[in-house]
């Protein structure tokens, strides 16, 4: 008989600073938008993953309150949702090292992620930072989360949340962990580097230009948009028009995106038109949807205070899913519970 787990997304962002139109536009408003839909929504402020690269202690207060006033400001309800931050709930810590005790050292040595995190100073990493995807999967298995949202670069931690599941149920002869689906972001809300249609946008590309950033104001806003690169051709009557060209397409995306209008609708209206009518129009739309949510955020860290007391509201709810998991985990390896 196959196990029935009720259905639950959760999903998390690092407090590393520095949130962009990509942030937005690929999970935040993502995760605003999952409310309601059925499955019960956590989200979470990683900031146990955020210490596998050393943090100073204060930034990295600032930043967790940042990230979780964006939560709030970009439609998170704390009301209809679960928001917290990861530290605050012990349960994350404590099945990642069962975790560590069942995914194998060849499953980590796969993941691309640290790969490209560590590059050649690999024996100088932290540990942390290579079991980061056991982590992962205690995040999301903590509460037996259904579904997971994330980009394309986070689709193999999933996946090896997965083979952690199966291969602890198997061991167990059980089912007691579910195998939780990712749900990928749409090509519309994977954000491109303004300066390189082929990079994804990130706060860690050395030039600010590149991204534009939750908290940037309307001018700045409209002036990175002007100076985004672009080519000299106009914009074709359909998506399958912008093939080779990535910059042309990733702001015709971020347009459709921010709209929430078919691509092909976006090139109707624009067909045979330069950048010089295109950029305006991208600027005018960003402004009229990020400027809401930077006073938001602007007000919500005025009150850091509020924003703690809704995280550790939160965080007492996260704890009563992931504590009787993280138990009866321990019970079933054999561990002999407390009472």
């Amino acid at each position: 008989m196959t196990t029935s787990f009720k259905p639950r997304i959760f999903s998390g962002i690092q407090p590393s600073g520095g949130l962009t139109l990509g942030n937005y536009l690929g999970a935040l408003r993502r995760f605003a938008g999952f409310q309601g839909t059925g499955p019960e929504t956590i989200y979470c402020v990683v900031d146990l993953h955020a210490i596998t690269v050393w943090q100073d202690p204060a930034e990295l207060t600032r930043r967790t309150r940042e990230l979780a006033a964006a939560y709030l400001a970009s439609g998170v309800d704390p009301e209809q949702s679960i928001l917290f931050n990861q530290s605050q709930v012990p349960a994350h810590a404590e099945l990642a090292w069962l975790f560590n005790c069942v995914a194998r050292l060849g499953w980590m040595n796969r993941m691309t992620q640290f790969k490209d995190k560590a590059g050649k100073n690999s024996e100088n990493v932290s540990l942390g930072l290579y079991a980061y995807p056991s982590l992962m999967a205690a995040d999301i298995l903590t509460y037996h989360a259904t579904a997971v949202p994330v980009g394309e670069d986070q689709k193999q931690h999933v996946e090896l949340t997965r083979d952690i599941a199966a291969k602890f149920n198997h061991d167990y002869g059980t089912e007691f962990f579910p195998a939780p689906e990712p749900l990928i972001e749409g090509s519309a809300t994977r954000v491109m580097s303004l300066r390189d249609g082929s990079k994804k946008m990130s706060k860690s590309d050395p030039s600010d230009a590149s991204r534009i950033n939750l908290t940037d104001d309307a001018d700045t806003i409209t002036q990175k948009i002007r100076k985004a690169r672009t080519d000299a051709e106009p914009l074709p009557a359909t998506f399958e028009g912008l093939k080779d060209r990535p910059e042309a397409r990733n702001l015709v995306n971020i347009y459709s995106a921010l709209t929430d209008e078919p691509v092909n609708a976006v090139l109707g209206r624009f067909e045979g038109q330069g950048f010089g009518t295109f950029k305006p129009a991208l600027a005018e739309v960003a402004v009229e949807v990020l400027a809401p949510i930077t006073a938001k955020m602007t007000q919500f860290m005025a009150d850091p205070a509020e924003i703690d007391r809704i995280l550790g509201k939160g965080a007492d709810r996260a704890h009563a899913i992931a504590h009787p998991i993280v138990e009866r985990t321990k019970e079933i390896m054999g561990m002999i519970r407390s009472r």
